[in-house]
């Protein structure tokens, strides 16, 4: 089992993170058999739909080049000559060239690992280093390319000799028939036999890109260490935690965002859970819960919060209560309004400067109003 640099085998599963920075250095999941094999399949499908008129185009453009007229000799032109000739077989000739094309391109798109990569061009001593070229070319890599390409030849040729074989009474009838009908047959012998062989490589094709994934995995794979030390990285990464804030906002409509601004006081979990209490004498008979949320809407309601200067308690067993008795819009339940009527009257002693966070009361939930952080009463 390989080691990693920074110590430990390398047991684990690269992570998300780990993929997308080794495909921006142009380390992919690309498999050169599926690329042939859809290339060449795509040219002699092409081949075999439009295979008639292209040699009509063929044959039309022999018999117009091997024509000559009285104004080809007074005023022979060559480049126009050529134009009129290859204008015949244009359209075939890119009806091949696209669908190889396209062919082209969905081999790294079935994987995955269409894009641009700037990364791939930049230049790598590795590269440049003959004992690594050595290595590649000789080493288990190498072997494996080597046993490919045996496997390959060996598996192609044992087709096209088998097609030949089996037809060869018929190729050898060709000789007894007129020239279009043997060259129409044998046309259709050759796609026949093209078609098959391009099966083939569909097949090596089939066996390559498992063994590219696995490859690809293991050249990858992490060690538990550097799994942690990923983690810690990207916790402490100021774009991540901008975009979670960006989220955790984004989960927030207008009027939850504006009722948050507006509460009172914010009683958490204090991560799980948050819920945002209003309470204005003579407009409120009671408390009234204005936002209410867990985990990623809890987290943005805290962050709203500290945004608008709300002020956020943390009684966890008084923001269950509330959380799994009330809705938004709801007044707290009825059991809960001395828990409530005390935080509040703190956070109003706080904000007219009658008390610190030294003085913060403690309070009790009623025993039939206690529940779990999966809403079942203890």
């Amino acid at each position: 089992m390989a080691d990693s640099p920074g110590g430990g085998e390398k047991t684990e599963k690269p992570t998300p993170k780990k993929l997308q920075d080794a495909a921006k250095k142009g380390d992919i999941l690309q498999s050169r058999e599926l690329g042939t094999a859809l290339v060449v399949m795509a040219g002699i499908g092409w081949l075999a739909v439009t295979g008639p008129s292209m040699i009509d185009a063929l044959s039309d453009m022999l018999t117009q080049a091997l024509r000559f007229r009285r104004d080809d000799i007074v005023d022979f032109s060559p480049a126009e000559r050529g134009l009129d000739l290859l204008t015949g077989i244009a359209l075939p000739v890119a009806g091949v060239m696209l669908a190889t094309f396209l062919a082209a391109i969905a081999a790294p798109a079935l994987l995955g690992s269409l894009g641009f990569r700037p990364g791939a061009f930049a230049p790598k001593a590795s590269k440049l280093n003959p004992g690594a070229g050595l290595k590649r070319i000789f080493g288990t890599q190498g072997l494996i390319e080597l046993l490919k390409s045996i496997a390959k030849v060996g598996l192609l040729g044992s087709i096209g000799v088998w097609m030949i074989w089996d037809r060869l009474t018929a190729i050898i009838g060709l000789g007894k028939q007129g020239i279009a009908p043997a060259m129409a047959d044998l046309g259709n012998m050759f796609i026949l036999t093209c078609l098959v062989m391009a099966g083939g490589l569909f097949l090596i094709a089939g066996i390559d890109v498992p063994a590219q994934i696995m490859q690809r995995a293991k050249r990858l794979g992490m060690s538990k260490q550097e799994i942690k030390d990923e983690h810690k990285e990207s916790e402490g990464s100021p774009e991540l935690k901008g975009q979670i804030r960006r989220r955790q906002y984004e989960t927030l409509n207008g009027s939850t965002r504006q009722a948050v601004a507006e509460a009172s006081v914010i009683i958490t979990n204090p991560t799980h859970f948050a819920v945002a209490l209003r309470y204005k004498p003579g407009v409120d008979a009671a408390p009234v819960v204005v936002a209410r949320g867990s985990d990623a809407i809890a987290a943005a309601i805290r962050e709203l919060a500290d945004q608008n200067g709300v002020t956020v308690l943390q009684y966890p067993e008084l923001a269950r209560a509330i959380y799994f008795t009330s809705r938004t819009g709801q007044i707290v339940n009825e059991g809960l309004y001395m828990a409530v009527a005390t935080v509040l009257a703190f956070v109003f002693r706080v904000e007219n400067r009658m008390a610190s966070e030294m003085d913060r009361p403690f309070i009790t939930v009623p025993e039939d109003l206690r529940f779990d952080a999966d809403g079942k009463k203890q």
